[in-house]
């Protein structure tokens, strides 16, 4: 792994000179340094004017930008610029445009307007990747490689007839042969068996509910496919220059379709970009979610938050701004569940484009604004917490995420459309926030003996080697919770028979024979005063205990939570959809019987995180609230530079940052 952290955090944002006059460089270079800013992304979309026509390159203004930049004493992540094509490529090429399921194309005019399998673009993109990194594999400015840019944010399924000759392509490699395929897809359902390789397809608009297996084999394909792109450019990059290379995922931010979990191994280092969900008004709840999801895709270790904003977005139905303060409290959260940088987009708000209302470190209304003020003061926060980078963050649990899951999961025709595959893992995460304990969101098989607590929510497809290593987490003396529509189908789609929760029945000793989903707004009481919605099963608890019944609905009396005694260990299953007050304590149960602690206690609102370094240990404190809260700790407070002797007081809406002493860590 190359070495990627800076002296300090990494502080900055997207810079995109070539939409502005050239006097105005040298003003954003001292604007930067004014406001402690030491990195930028450059040349994220600028192929049209680094390639006005097919093989003619004209470097003279980055070559002035990267100049500049290093004059500074600011460093620069260089974009590979393959981000989206410029118009030259259709007009020649109009094969390498992408088509919706329906047969639409997608033109130019927005961005990224080709398809992920066509060898034109591959050709000509990695001619830019080789012309760029070779001019610039030695500048001084740059210390890291930036592959494209958010990579199947809009093309991320194309299904023209090049793409249909990859999938079949890509099936081969899966399958082998026919027989395979058809065994896989179940293609004895409504006639559906192939005899020539011709005859299959991407799922393109069918009369009715396409095969679930060709479904779910076009996702994984088409992460695939963004993933070889990524792969293709990173090789060529590898082969000229030193620096480390990444690209930004788009974990937490509504993005489905694409594998991070397997792309991470293609990358130096984890970058990711997050934008706050502005409908929610606890949407920093969403922004913990993400980052300790960024985490768990990163092993780990420290990431890199690549973009977010210092404002409102301008895509979302209602742009919402952010309040004084939630900028910083914003940015130092991320930094708490493990960001070792901190960038934004962008850095000069445009003048013109689709994104000219997007917020900017320097907004339209210049620097004298209290968005240019809090980006000034955050530079400076970030520098006090230099120490911090290169430590990690203290999570005893573990909540299990699968991408393919998720795809399976919110396929048509299964038995309730009221079923989100992230319902339970935001209902579950949010719920451990709340309690101060912090949460590493990993895939299936990840190594799971470090922890203490695994929460499995919603994982419909599940592999066998991922349910026996739950199995052995649990016999070793760990404490595990499964929920409903768990462990239902294999890698294929297929059906566990037997019984649900198929995959994890043995485990926690129950058995359902039949669903009873909910109607729209009906709801359902436990025996234990708890209060359910939208889902309920006929549960046969064969070898469990059952901790909770249905009191009321279509199954009273029928198990709805349970607890089964495994080895060391124990293994939770609830059959129904908690409310926010039953899954609170439900959580509360297992924290105690597994023996996570919080970071800290802390007053409710209060977020509470730890990173930690070998002896040394940090925690994070930010205050979503409007009162003062005040917590137990001894240390110095890093962004003060104060002692903390016993107690530490965080006003309203502040963030702190104690470095603490080594008697006052948890024993």
């Amino acid at each position: 792994m190359r070495r990627w952290q800076g002296e300090d955090i990494w502080f900055g944002a997207d810079y995109n000179p070539e939409q502005w006059p050239e006097h105005t460089w040298v003003e954003d270079v001292e604007l930067m340094r004014r406001a402690g800013v030491n990195l930028v992304s450059v040349g994220i979309f600028s192929w049209a004017l680094l390639e006005p026509v097919p093989g003619r390159f004209e470097f003279g203004w980055l070559d002035r930008v990267l100049d500049l930049l290093h004059a500074g004493g600011i460093s620069v992540d260089l974009a590979t610029a393959t981000a989206s094509p410029p118009p030259w490529l259709a007009q020649r090429h109009p094969e390498t445009l992408p088509r919706r399921a329906d047969g639409a194309i997608l033109w130019p005019g927005g961005r990224q307007a080709y398809c992920p399998s066509s060898p034109v673009f591959r050709e000509r993109s990695l001619a830019l990747v080789e012309a760029v990194a070779t001019r610039y594999a030695a500048h001084p400015a740059v210390v890291m490689w930036h592959i494209s840019n958010e990579l199947g944010c809009h093309n991320v399924h194309c299904y023209c007839d090049v793409s249909a000759e990859a999938f079949r392509r890509w099936l081969r490699e899966r399958y082998g042969d026919l027989d395979g395929l058809n065994d896989a897809w179940g293609t004895a359902f409504w006639s559906q068996r192939y005899g020539d390789w011709a005859e299959v397809n991407p799922p393109r608009l069918a009369p009715t509910f396409a095969n679930p297996t060709q479904q779910l084999d076009f996702l994984r394909f088409s992460s695939d496919e963004q993933r070889a792109q990524l792969r293709a450019e990173r090789e060529a990059l590898g082969r000229l220059v030193r620096q480390p290379i990444t690209t930004n995922f788009m974990i937490g931010t509504g993005i489905k379709y694409l594998d991070y979990h397997s792309w991470a191994a293609d990358v130096d280092l984890v970058a990711n970009d997050h934008y706050l969900t502005a409908a929610d008004p606890d949407s920093h709840l969403g922004l913990a979610l993400a980052a300790d999801h960024t985490r768990g895709v990163a092993g780990g270790e420290p990431w890199l938050l690549m973009e977010h904003s210092t404002s409102a977005v301008n895509w979302q139905p209602r742009n919402v701004a952010k309040t004084p303060g939630q900028l910083r409290r914003n940015s130092l959260a991320h930094v708490a569940r493990g960001a070792d940088g901190v960038l934004f987009f962008q850095w000069r708000a445009s003048r013109a484009g689709a994104e000219k209302f997007h917020s900017a470190l320097v907004p339209h209304a210049g620097p004298e604004t209290k968005v240019y003020r809090e980006v000034c003061r955050l530079g400076a926060d970030l520098k006090a917490l230099a120490e911090v980078r290169g430590s990690r963050v203290d999570a005893e649990v573990a909540i299990l995420f699968d991408f393919e899951a998720w795809w399976g999961a919110e396929l048509d025709s299964h038995p309730s459309a009221d079923v989100e595959y992230a319902d339970r893992l935001r209902a579950l995460h949010h719920s451990l926030w709340r309690a101060g304990v912090t949460a590493d969101v990993v895939h299936p098989s990840a190594d799971l003996s470090g922890y203490r607590l695994v929460l499995a929510p919603t994982l419909y497809l599940v592999r066998d080697a991922d349910a026996e290593a739950l199995r052995a987490f649990v016999e070793a003396g760990g404490t595990a919770l499964v929920t409903y529509f768990s462990g239902i189908v294999d890698e294929h789609d297929h059906i566990r028979l037997g019984g649900y929760p198929g995959a994890f029945r043995d485990l926690l000793g129950v058995r359902t024979e039949e669903f009873f989903p909910l109607r729209a707004g009906e709801r359902v009481n436990l025996d234990d005063g708890s209060i359910a919605d939208m889902w309920t099963e006929w549960l046969h608890a064969d070898d469990a205990e059952v901790l909770a019944s249905y009191a009321d609905g279509p199954l009273p009396g029928v198990p709805a939570l349970t607890r089964r005694t495994v080895g060391a260990g124990a293994a939770f299953y609830v059959g129904t959809r908690l409310d926010t007050a039953a899954t609170d304590r439900l959580v509360a149960r297992l924290v105690a019987e597994s023996g996570v602690r919080p970071a800290v206690e802390a007053p409710a609102g209060v977020e509470v995180v730890r990173r930690r370094d070998g002896g040394r240990s940090w925690l994070f404190a930010i205050n979503h609230t409007d009162d003062e809260a005040r917590l137990d700790l001894t240390g110095t407070e890093l962004l003060t530079g104060e002692r903390c002797a016993g107690e530490l007081v965080v006003p309203a809406g502040e963030v702190a940052v104690v470095r603490e002493d080594p008697t006052a860590e948890p024993a």
